[in-house]
């Protein structure tokens, strides 16, 4: 996207409150609430994701999102949206949510990239969980006998569902980029991700410095 566009965005968020608008432009989706479309707080702008461990277009896009989110130093705030016709990717999550809690948020970020990358591979539940005893072996992690006794990280998947669901969510993987003033980009191309961060950044120039968050935002908390 050339300049006079980003300019452009960058002036339709700074200049409306609560603005919305989509890159490209006039496919916002019809979302019922966007109440949490809004930066951490220490930050300007931010990345929201929802995603899904089986969908073939958030793989795609999971590269892309965190290669932005280290070159722009914003935060991601990642949440989980399995749907409903894919078979494991809840246990995926869980998953992952365990090693972010119980071993380390890195590990638990590998372990999504390489689920991404693997897809073609995980057809059943079981090979999801021998995907997930071989990637703990790799990475020198035992396979607990039980991943969620207290029902934690399983609620944590299922919050991230039903705020999905409050938002009106109609896609996986949905990605916005939202600033502090509340202005969002719901990014429905992620090749132009970068774009939107720009006019982000552009809308919220002018605004006081602030300390940055954690790259990635813990959900499913809520």
């Amino acid at each position: 996207m050339n300049r006079f566009l980003v300019a452009v965005f960058a002036v339709s968020l700074a200049g409306v409150a609560a603005a919305q608008t989509s890159m490209p432009p006039n496919q916002v989706s019809a979302f019922k609430d966007t109440s949490i479309f809004k930066a951490p707080p220490g930050s300007k702008v931010a990345i929201l994701e929802f995603e899904d461990l089986e969908c073939p277009a958030c793989a795609h896009a999971f590269p892309i999102v965190h290669v932005a989110i280290n070159q722009y130093h914003i935060p991601l705030i990642r949440h989980d949206f399995p749907l409903k016709m894919h078979i494991w990717s809840h246990e995926a999550a869980v998953w992952a949510r365990y090693m972010q809690d119980k071993i380390s948020p890195d590990l638990a970020t590998e372990y999504r990239r390489e689920v991404f990358a693997s897809q073609y591979q995980i057809a059943s539940k079981d090979d999801m969980m021998n995907f997930t005893r071989k990637f703990l072996t790799a990475h020198q992690q035992s396979m607990p006998f039980v991943v969620d006794p207290t029902g934690q990280f399983t609620h944590e998947v299922d919050a991230d569902e039903q705020l999905g669901e409050k938002v009106g969510l109609a896609e996986t993987p949905t990605i916005v980029v939202v600033t502090d003033n509340k202005g969002w980009i719901q990014v429905k191309d992620v090749s132009q991700l970068y774009a939107a961060i720009d006019a982000a950044i552009a809308a919220t120039a002018n605004e006081p410095s602030t300390p940055a968050a954690h790259h990635v935002v813990a959900t499913g908390k809520h």
